[in-house]
């Protein structure tokens, strides 16, 4: 008993320790934000940019000299010979699948699914548990 009731005075002081120190904490934020500093200065703008010209300058246009042309004829490309038009033979026919009935299904009835769940067997109250050592 005596060292649950310690427990109990650790965890009371731990408590009220947070609680004032929570209290401290809230007062000095409540005493940052009433400070009467000077607010945050504001930034400076930027210089306004010179504006581009709307339309471009035009550039010199080159002469290109003429191509110079070639005094030897280009090659003629040669034809394909023709081949002969072949008859292929006709394709096999493919064979047919005979049809097959399946027997019908027996008349016999499902079995029915149990609509009650059995209960749990407890646990028997002779099996010894740890218990505490008898206090003196």
């Amino acid at each position: 008993m005596a060292a649950s009731s310690s427990h109990i005075c650790l965890v009371l002081s731990l408590m009220m320790a947070l609680m004032f120190s929570s209290i401290h904490v809230n007062e000095g934020a409540r005493n940052l934000l009433q400070t009467t500093q000077p607010a945050i200065p504001t930034i400076p703008t930027l210089p306004k940019l010179p504006t581009l010209p709307n339309s471009m300058p035009n550039l010199p246009t080159a002469t290109l000299p003429p191509l110079p042309s070639t005094s030897t004829p280009l090659p003629t490309i040669p034809t394909l010979p023709t081949l002969p038009n072949a008859q292929l033979p006709p394709l096999p026919t493919m064979p047919t699948v005979p049809k097959v009935t399946l027997p019908p299904l027996p008349s016999a009835s499902l079995p029915t699914i149990p609509t009650r769940i059995p209960s749990i067997p407890t646990i028997p109250s002779t099996i010894p548990f740890p218990s505490p050592p008898p206090s003196n």
